[in-house]
């Protein structure tokens, strides 16, 4: 008799340890979902300045080099599935001439709920920075 009574403890103890472990697992999923889309955020920043970057550098003067940057950068974020809630892209242009270089910082601040599949408050801010060179061969005109 004893037997039995343990036998149907058991029972209740092992369902309410499968609940638990699949409510585990599906936080462990949403979280791995999560962090891989926050990653590919990072990397379309990395793109979108990069390609600010090379933009800046086949200009002829620093306004339009800035300008071409901005547009850039803009353009790729806004190809992709990044939604800033402020983006801010910045253009060194201290050596801006042949044979200097241009530098494009690009700055993304994402909503953590854009990122994530569930509701989470707050965001981040998602920073790239990228050095091209201007051809030490190209004319000023």
């Amino acid at each position: 008799m004893r037997a039995d009574s343990e036998m149907a403890r058991e029972r209740g103890s092992a369902t309410a340890e499968l609940i638990l472990l699949t409510l585990l697992l599906f936080v462990l999923a949403l979280f791995a979902v999560a962090a891989g889309r926050l990653v590919s955020a990072r990397l379309q920043v990395n793109n979108a300045a990069h390609q600010a970057a090379r933009a800046a550098s086949i200009e002829r003067t620093p306004g339009a080099a800035g300008a071409a940057a901005r547009a850039a950068a803009d353009a790729a974020l806004a190809g992709e599935r990044v939604t800033c809630a402020s983006r801010q892209v910045n253009v060194g242009l201290g050596s801006f001439r042949p044979g200097g270089s241009v530098t494009a910082t690009v700055t993304c601040r994402v909503k953590l709920s854009d990122v994530a599949l569930v509701r989470i408050p707050g965001s981040t801010a998602l920073t790239a920075s990228f050095v091209v060179p201007i051809d030490y061969w190209r004319s000023s005109r």
